[in-house]
């Protein structure tokens, strides 16, 4: 789930939102008038993004991971 809020909400609550973000992986989305928004993500988080993207990143890699996914499934493993 993502939860969206402004700069000054965000300011404002800063330390209960940086424990929302870490406590229940949740994305904040942070809109800034005028300017780009921004996503706060645990760091955690992140790295197992930037590790999924780096393992799919080969094509190659990509269909052995999915095939492997698939062999798991058809054995009834969620």
């Amino acid at each position: 789930m993502t939860i969206q809020t402004t700069y000054t909400q965000a300011r404002a609550g800063l330390a209960s939102l940086l424990d929302t973000v870490t406590d229940n992986r949740e994305i904040v989305i942070i809109q800034r008038r005028g300017r780009e928004d921004v996503a706060m993500i645990s760091a955690d988080e992140l790295s197992g993004v930037l590790e999924t993207a780096h393992l799919l990143r080969s094509p190659k890699n990509a269909a052995r991971l999915i095939k492997s996914l698939e062999r798991v499934r058809e054995k009834g493993h969620p």
